[in-house]
């Protein structure tokens, strides 16, 4: 008789996989769409909301971008509970490391133990993956801004646009192309261009253009966060749906392109 090799983690198949890993990052492929663009002014993070019924009272705050701490923000893409659950550890260890040393936590630090987190799930018998992975968005004074992606396995990568969620193979793909590196052609003055805030912006309501399944682009189904710096502190906003709205008349000309 075969031996279930996918009921738990801790045993690899003949094939050296582990299928309860695989299983969660399937989940999570099928998640709400969430988008990363590191920008010379900052990060954008966008995010798009599960549809819900008309009778949900809208909750206060987001459903799929939290607030880390002060010099990180991060959008998640799999099982709100399970991010709910890492959201709040990650936030203990930001607070832990500022009482212990009276300075923000460094980005990789914060990501680097969630990510250890997460991996201790795929290694013990009696446990399973978190579904869920994460795209965070940081500032520290050592790296600046930082764009990381995480797994359920507990990986994580440095990134300058990422996409998490549904339709992620497609959004990788418009993020390459479209995406303005330092590696860009010189500018008239010489110096290499790269992209800013607003351009981060416009890309991230392209890219959702392109992978939302949806006739229309609207507040109720979306969400953006930048992470700036103000004063040469870290300053996180979560639009509201007016400034969402307000974004996405903007944009319209690059979410609805005229026809030729």
């Amino acid at each position: 008789m075969a031996r279930r090799y996918d009921s738990r983690t801790t045993i690899f198949s003949p094939e050296g996989r582990l299928y309860q890993v695989e299983y969660a990052m399937e989940a999570i492929s099928h998640a709400g769409t969430v988008i990363g663009v590191l920008s010379k002014d900052g990060i954008v993070l966008a995010a798009e909301r599960q549809a819900t019924s008309k009778l949900l009272e809208q909750e206060i705050g987001s459903e799929k971008i939290y607030e880390m701490n002060d010099n990180v923000v991060a959008g998640v893409a799999g099982l709100t509970a399970d991010a709910n659950i890492l959201i709040n550890q990650s936030r203990l260890i930001a607070q832990r490391y500022l009482m212990t040393y009276d300075s923000p936590i460094p980005v990789e630090q914060l990501v680097r133990q969630l990510c250890d987190l997460k991996q201790g799930y795929t290694q013990f018998g009696g446990l399973r993956p978190f579904g869920v992975s994460f795209l965070c968005a940081g500032w520290d004074q050592k790296f600046g801004f930082q764009l990381y992606q995480s797994d359920p396995a507990g990986n994580y990568s440095s990134w300058k646009a990422a996409c998490i969620g549904e339709n992620f193979t497609n959004a990788q793909s418009i993020l390459k192309q479209e995406y303005k590196d330092d590696d860009a052609a010189e500018g008239v003055d010489g110096a290499a261009t790269q992209m800013s805030l607003d351009d981060a912006l416009q890309l991230a309501c392209k890219v959702l253009s392109k992978t939302i399944d949806t006739a229309k682009l609207t507040s109720e189904k979306l969400e953006f966060a930048t992470l700036t710096l103000k004063d040469g502190r870290p300053s996180i906003s979560i639009y509201s749906s007016a400034e969402i709205d307000a974004l996405l008349e903007k944009n319209e000309a690059v979410i609805k392109p005229a026809d030729n």
